[in-house]
């Protein structure tokens, strides 16, 4: 008997939702262990490499689980393992006076944020988290401490600048698909750790305040 076209359509679906797991699985082991074979030098950590290989399994399924399940209003390359979205001709500009209306009202731990880096030329905006939050600066898990007017506050990060963005779909997406800009013109995008990947899936898009909650496969 044939199937009513309802459950053809949800077996499709189900069908296209396994083959996208599939090769977003293939696309972060392959980008993983190209990273972590960069570590295997005489001078790395061994231990801390087999650890790291121990783990792999765990964060990629989840990754690509979470990715499959989620909704975004970016575009995904399956083969790629990553974000498409039209880019910017520029990197975004620091807002303070934004900055301090935003996190001086709805700053809070584990909200995601976006952090513009500038490096030997280059800026990229990435993905991070608030761990820490006090009356007059906040604490991200990556970059370090920032006043609410989003400039760094710490000494840990070196040949860098780094400043806080407030939380919109114009830093968000950037930080998503990995865009640059090399001497302020656009270059080729980088490619997200398997940690930033993670992140994305957890990005509200319909209420930047409120990160979607932390769940397991």
């Amino acid at each position: 008997m044939q199937q009513p076209s309802s459950q053809q359509a949800d077996l499709f679906a189900l069908d296209q939702q396994r083959v996208l797991y599939a090769e977003l699985c293939n696309a972060f082991y392959a980008r993983e262990l190209q990273r972590l074979s960069q570590h295997l030098e005489p001078s790395g950590d061994a231990a801390r490499v087999a650890r790291m290989l121990a783990s792999l399994p765990y964060y990629v399924e989840r990754a690509a689980f979470h990715i499959v399940r989620g909704h975004s209003p970016l575009t995904l390359d399956g083969q790629n393992g990553s974000w498409i979205a039209k880019q910017a001709t520029k990197a975004p500009v620091p807002d303070s006076e934004k900055n301090h209306a935003f996190y001086s009202r709805f700053a809070q731990i584990g909200m995601l944020v976006p952090v513009l880096v500038a490096q030997q030329g280059m800026q990229y905006v990435m993905l991070d988290t608030l761990d820490q939050v006090s009356s007059n600066r906040v604490h991200c898990n990556q970059s370090g401490w920032f006043d609410l007017q989003g400039q760094y506050q710490d000494s840990r990060i070196q040949h860098q600048k780094v400043t806080l963005l407030w939380p919109g779909k114009k830093h968000f997406t950037p930080a998503c698909c990995g865009h640059r800009w090399q001497q302020y013109k656009v270059t080729s995008p980088r490619t997200l750790s398997l940690r930033e990947m993670l992140l994305t899936t957890r990005i509200n898009w319909k209420n930047f305040r409120q990160p979607l909650p932390v769940k397991d496969t």
